[in-house]
């Protein structure tokens, strides 16, 4: 086997249905797809079952987060590369797929590769960045941010200084659309389930890395990416789980040394941007939406 995607959903049903048919269009590559449904109310499951039968459905009773249900998918897969996909994804062309099974082909030292994520506008979404900075974590949709919005700090998180037109080694790229070698997988082990949603793809990363496996980012293969189908149903309890994440990221792999006295202020410096980045889902999407390129989420 090829390739195994595995997408993950909560109470998206009209999205993932429409990911999926984009995914069944994909040629060139032999392959097989998990859905795996965190107890969604909108009979995802069910439907999915009826009119894509060739999908292997496992069906949670309790949402157990992103990377837990991503890790079913691991255990049960057969594929040389696994495939992490959003549902709110959609492939426009049909070698999308191949194309990334193909480069990682050509290239051994590729651990997990990302492809080039749009928004449905056609615009970039910066899906390949650096890894996060405290400067970052300070001017990025923070009052900073705000009065210095064009500071180094994000312009360098986000690589805002390069085109993405071309492939080149990078931190980590987006778990929206993200593909990892079976060897890669085996080494490094499973998605860290500590991480209920968010920063489990910058972790993947980063252990990838530090095992000398190359993250890269090839932009000849295309995604969609709606952003914020699941998220955005229950934005307060996600900035939560977000900045959470953030935490957990940190103490995982920073704060090792002297770093771990800093452990205290970074925080409260998370509480206090979560608490602001609350306060903001009071104020229309719209004009929140992109000093980026993307919301809060992937």
């Amino acid at each position: 086997m090829d390739l195994t995607i595995s997408i993950v959903n909560w109470n998206t049903r009209d999205e993932l249905l429409r990911c999926l048919a984009s995914v069944f269009e994909q040629t060139g590559i032999e392959m097989e797809v998990f859905v795996v449904d965190n107890a969604s109310e909108d009979a995802s499951a069910h439907v999915v079952r009826e009119q894509f039968p060739q999908v292997t459905v496992f069906a949670n009773d309790k949402n157990i987060g992103f990377s837990k249900a991503h890790n079913q998918s691991l255990m049960a897969s057969t594929g040389r590369y696994f495939l992490i996909l959003n549902p709110d994804t959609l492939m426009p062309e049909p070698d999308t797929m191949s194309k990334l099974v193909q480069v990682a082909n050509d290239n051994l030292h590729i651990g997990i590769l990302g492809p080039r994520i749009e928004n449905p506008s056609g615009s970039l979404q910066f899906s390949a960045r650096r890894f996060p900075t405290l400067g970052a974590a300070l001017f990025r949709r923070t009052p900073l941010g705000r009065l210095f919005p064009k500071n180094k700090f994000v312009r360098e998180y986000i690589m805002a200084d390069w085109m993405h037109d071309e492939m080149r080694d990078v931190d980590w790229v987006s778990g929206s659309a993200l593909m990892i070698r079976r060897e890669t997988a085996d080494k490094i082990g499973p998605l860290d389930g500590g991480f209920f949603m968010y920063c489990e793809d910058v972790d993947w990363c980063y252990r990838a890395k530090e095992a000398n496996w190359n993250v890269v980012y090839y932009p000849m293969a295309r995604v969609i990416h709606k952003i914020g189908a699941s998220s955005d149903q229950r934005p307060i309890p996600m900035i939560y789980q977000f900045h959470r994440s953030m935490f957990r990221f940190y103490l995982k792999h920073y704060a090792k040394g002297i770093k771990a006295l800093a452990a205290p202020i970074v925080f409260a410096g998370l509480a206090a941007r979560a608490l602001f980045m609350i306060a903001l889902t009071r104020i229309p999407i719209s004009r929140e939406a992109q000093v980026d390129g993307e919301r809060l989420v992937r």
